[in-house]
């Protein structure tokens, strides 16, 4: 494709990746508008309930009362978990139960307004930046994975892309404020801080083996960054849930739509075994290309130190919750490193450290 062309998509790609931030950017209002509504109408709801003295135990996505005064509000996702140390007790104050969303995730029968909207922002935001991904691609007239800002954003769009298909299945729209956030955070830092233009690739980048190689880390780290979010989710769940447990005030209203702790851990668990397999042939794959490059398998370069650092933090992580009975909030923490050590060795080991990975393109 010839350079006036190549510069033109460029321009185009930057414009998309322009527009998508934007309409990330609505959606992330959204996300928050929905928290903040919601958590004011449940505040609402407890309100009557404490002044007409019953119990306040009011499900997300609560019916229509059930008549007398002392009757509680009834939904579909009345299906709380509670801390199995105590028995929510109705009546007295400091006793309530302390209700969360449904634990298995699904769709309840209200119609949160503010959250459809989101989404459908999301899914538009998801569109045009895979526009901006795709005319890189045209521009550069190869995968637009070559540097730190077509890593950037390539990652943020698939951590988008991820979330609105596991949508299909479960109930995260939770999770929007928190997902949509970092995909904001990814896009700005790809456009002030690592911004490249269009160009060709470096000759060790010039493989087959770039395409499988990255294209299954550019994925595990969207997941990776999804039970970020949850196991952060979770620390705070955990806190409230102990907090209104012992007699405290409920502050955080809006994790009403959380689901419990137990229930994040869960699924956070089940997403970073499947996101650990693919680091796990990112590793692989790396070996092998490095061989194919570099005439060895492993070199203790930088980079590949580190990504071996990450793949052992995850399998502990997995092993210590698995066998050792490392539940709760040390499972989270250890989750929340293992991001921690990605987020390391895509920024700093990628611009600060010399070595065969030096790939930025700074």
């Amino acid at each position: 494709m010839p350079f006036g062309i190549n510069e033109t998509m460029g321009q185009y790609s930057e414009l998309f990746m322009l527009l998508a931030a934007g309409t990330y950017t609505v959606a992330f209002i959204a996300f928050a508008w929905d928290l903040a509504k919601s958590s004011k109408a449940l505040r609402a709801v407890d309100l009557k309930a404490a002044q007409a003295g019953t119990a306040a135990r009011v499900p997300v996505g609560a019916g229509v009362a059930t008549g007398s005064a002392g009757g509680r509000l009834s939904g579909p996702a009345d299906r709380a978990e509670r801390p199995s140390s105590s028995t929510a007790k109705a009546g007295g104050a400091g006793t309530e139960g302390i209700v969360t969303a449904g634990g298995d995730m699904k769709y309840a029968a209200e119609r949160r307004v503010p959250a459809r909207v989101a989404v459908a922002l999301t899914t538009l935001a998801v569109l045009i930046h895979a526009a901006g991904v795709v005319t890189r691609a045209l521009g550069a007239g190869r995968v637009p994975w070559g540097n730190m800002y077509e890593f950037l954003t390539t990652g943020a769009f698939l951590v988008a892309a991820v979330f609105l298909l596991s949508l299909i299945r479960r109930d995260l729209r939770f999770l929007g404020t928190f997902v949509v956030g970092l995909v904001i955070i990814m896009m700005v830092a790809a456009s002030v801080a690592f911004w490249t233009p269009v160009g060709h690739l470096v000759p060790a980048l010039q493989s087959y083996w770039l395409v499988i190689h990255v294209s299954i880390a550019v994925l595990s780290s969207a997941l990776f960054t999804l039970t970020f979010a949850m196991s952060a989710l979770q620390l705070v769940q955990s806190h409230r849930q102990k907090t209104v447990a012992a007699g405290g005030t409920d502050k955080l209203g809006f994790m009403r739509l959380v689901p419990s702790a137990l229930s994040l851990e869960n699924l956070s668990y089940r997403i970073n075994a499947i996101a650990f397999i693919g680091w796990t042939f990112t590793l692989m794959f790396g070996a092998i290309w490095a061989e194919k490059a570099w005439g060895r398998f492993w070199g203790w370069d930088t980079k590949e130190v580190w990504t071996f650092v990450i793949w052992v933090v995850y399998a502990g992580y997995l092993h210590a919750r698995a066998t050792r009975g490392w539940t709760g909030t040390r499972a989270a923490w250890l989750s929340i490193v293992g991001y921690f050590c990605v987020i390391f060795n895509f920024t700093i080991v990628n611009t600060l450290f010399n070595g065969l990975h030096s790939y930025s393109g700074l």
